[in-house]
């Protein structure tokens, strides 16, 4: 079963690909790696969730990552992050481990968004950070994306949100929303803190 979802992942089967994007738009993706300093804490340790080919943890200080496709992680591993396989439904750490936790252009691939943020909530320490970088649906980047979606290998079943869906999510899994910057016409950075 899980071979097969392999065969339909474009994150494990074009990984490449997906890595070359950072490189072909090297200012939209130096635009928002700034905009994600600015909210990570620059002390602690940090996990990402999506971790994918590591473009952004071991700049924002996470040493460790986890991704659901394979290949991307062999990537991950030579930038400097610990990788591990996994569902971030299912976070293979024990509660109370991380300070904060990232979630980069993940969310939008999540099937389970509310687990997934229990999951989050439940590794990290007391008032941890939890960062979430996304493309805001209500956004002309967003609407773009929306639209061109089917066409692409990366985006055919994303689902784009909007700020206040994320905030709703926060609540039903106990993060207070802290903060919200936006850029590039839509790839926003929300952050929250866990409060119980």
């Amino acid at each position: 079963m899980y071979k097969d979802y392999l065969k339909k992942n474009p994150f494990h089967n074009l990984a490449n690909q997906y890595d070359n994007w950072y490189e072909e738009n090297w200012e939209i993706y130096q635009a928002e790696l700034n905009l994600l300093k600015k909210v990570v804490p620059e002390k602690g340790v940090g996990l990402e969730v999506g971790v994918g080919t590591g473009r952004f943890a071991p700049f924002l200080g996470a040493k460790f990552g986890i991704d659901l496709a394979f290949s991307p992680l062999k990537k991950a591993k030579s930038r400097g992050v610990l990788p591990l396989q996994a569902k971030a439904e299912a976070l293979p750490f024990k509660s109370s481990s991380f300070d904060f936790v990232l979630f980069i252009t993940t969310i939008c691939f999540l099937k389970q968004p509310l687990k997934a943020f229990k999951e989050a909530h439940r590794i990290l320490k007391e008032k941890g950070r939890v960062i979430i970088g996304f493309i805001n649906r209500e956004s002309p980047l967003g609407k773009k994306y929306e639209k061109k979606k089917q066409k692409s290998p990366f985006y055919a079943e994303a689902r784009f949100y909007a700020p206040y869906e994320i905030q709703k999510i926060f609540q039903e899994t106990g993060f207070k929303f802290l903060n919200m910057e936006e850029i590039l016409e839509g790839f926003a950075v929300i952050s929250g803190e866990k409060i119980s």
